[in-house]
């Protein structure tokens, strides 16, 4: 069983940075690709990032495009999201997830697409 540990978030004002961890119980390289998600109560997940090996490449929702770095540490089986200039609309859960096999690259923004969760980090934006 794939387990996949989120870690690094906080509190953290408006305009500040924050950089969260996804640890994996597995090779990250053996995985199609990885990705973060976020929640808001009463709200529905929304993609934030994924990161994908066959191909070298990068997704990004285009409310953080440019502010949000996506990364991976296959040496130490973790993948990191670097956020930055944050907003308090960024307040949400950051949640992990991986994919086994290959997916036509756009769907990797749709929760559904994903085989592995992990259990989600709390990041808070104060204004």
């Amino acid at each position: 069983q794939v387990q996949l540990v989120e870690s690094g978030g906080g509190l953290v004002q408006a305009g500040g940075s924050v950089r969260l961890s996804c640890a994996a119980s597995r090779h990250t390289s053996s995985f199609y690709a990885m990705a973060w998600f976020r929640q808001v109560p009463g709200k529905e997940r929304e993609f934030v990032a994924a990161i994908h090996w066959s191909s070298s490449t990068t997704d990004y929702a285009d409310s953080v495009k440019g502010r949000f770095t996506i990364s991976s540490d296959n040496a130490r089986n973790t993948v990191h999201l670097q956020m930055n200039s944050l907003k308090p609309e960024d307040t949400a859960i950051y949640i992990c997830a991986a994919r086994s096999v290959w997916v036509a690259p756009p769907l990797l923004t749709r929760g559904d697409t994903y085989d592995y969760w992990g259990q989600g980090t709390q990041v808070t934006v104060s204004s």
